[in-house]
């Protein structure tokens, strides 16, 4: 044997000098049946990923408590998942303060609450052309953008309120639920990337406009988010890009922004969710980076364990 690598004279230390990341303290703790949730969330590992949802969840309910900005942003396929009513929950009892969205978000939203139903068979569609091709769906958008254009307001507050006049289920309408709660709703849709795009009657010069007036909005509450929580939930592009957009605009404009909290909620880990909402601006800003990376339909609902778990131990 070799003396260059004979392991025998292996130089060996003990356990007790040895700085560990992982304690007995951290540990699962007892899960017995018929548990509370936020017991549960109390049972948890204090490792890694719910390190992180309690970290999350501590900063949004100091947020709250603050008066800071607590900003989601979502993809559509959070609404596809069912989640929509989570986000209604989330409006009424001050989770957040600000919602924005894309196309897509709207979409589903519209459908959902109005229809009662969403998420066609594309494949199918695609086979003889009538994938987007809904009537009803391009009548809501149309008669929105005409409101927006009529009355100066942004394309959320337009499709929410055109859902309200419509009767729509507010219960799971996020966009609805912040017409009514008086809540700021911003849609920023990517031009021919929708279904209703294509729909002879959907005016993109108003659907422009009444973009840009969200943009604007957006902008307004980006620039009081120092000390505040910022969430982009499975939008993958779209969101990411207009909030990095919107946040070195108002910084260019004088507002002082550090300190933010901000958090990726996907499937996957993406580039521009990872770089534009968290790593970038928390590094440049200040602050602190969560990445959450799982199903919707499963993460979200256990951040809304996690804050309740955070409420219950402030009382």
């Amino acid at each position: 044997m070799s003396e260059d690598f004979d392991r025998k004279r292996l130089k060996m230390k003990s356990l007790h000098d040895r700085t560990c990341k992982v304690r007995s303290s951290l540990l699962i703790g007892d899960m017995p049946e018929g548990m509370k949730a936020t017991e549960f969330t109390q049972a948890l590992p204090e490792i890694l990923a719910v390190r992180d949802m309690r970290k999350l969840a501590r900063a949004i309910v100091e947020a709250r408590k603050a008066g800071s900005a607590r900003i989601l942003m979502y993809g559509g396929h959070v609404i596809k998942c069912g989640l929509g009513p989570l986000l209604v929950k989330w409006l009424g009892n001050g989770t957040v303060s600000c919602l924005a969205t894309n196309g897509a978000g709207t979409i589903h939203d519209v459908e959902m609450a109005l229809f009662g139903e969403t998420s066609e068979d594309v494949e199918a569609g695609i086979a003889d052309g009538s994938f987007g091709m809904w009537k009803e769906t391009g009548e809501v958008y149309s008669g929105a953008l005409r409101r927006a254009a009529e009355d100066s307001m942004g394309l959320g507050e337009a499709l929410g309120r055109e859902i309200l006049d419509r009767n729509g289920n507010r219960a799971v309408s996020p966009l609805a639920a912040a017409v009514e709660a008086g809540a700021p709703v911003t849609v920023h849709p990517a031009l021919g990337g929708d279904i209703v795009h294509p729909y002879p009657d959907v005016s993109w010069g108003r659907l422009a406009e009444a973009a840009e007036r969200d943009f604007d909005l957006l902008g307004e509450r980006i620039a009081t988010l120092s000390s505040g929580v910022v969430i982009n939930a499975g939008s993958a592009v779209v969101m990411p890009e207009v909030f990095l957009k919107l946040l070195t605009t108002a910084i260019n404009l004088g507002n002082r922004i550090s300190g933010i909290t901000a958090a990726s909620f996907d499937m996957i880990r993406q580039y521009r969710p990872l770089n534009n909402v968290v790593f970038r601006p928390s590094r440049a800003l200040g602050g602190d980076a969560v990445v959450l990376t799982g199903h919707h339909e499963l993460m979200l609902p256990l951040l809304d364990i996690f804050l309740q778990a955070e409420e219950a131990s402030d009382e």
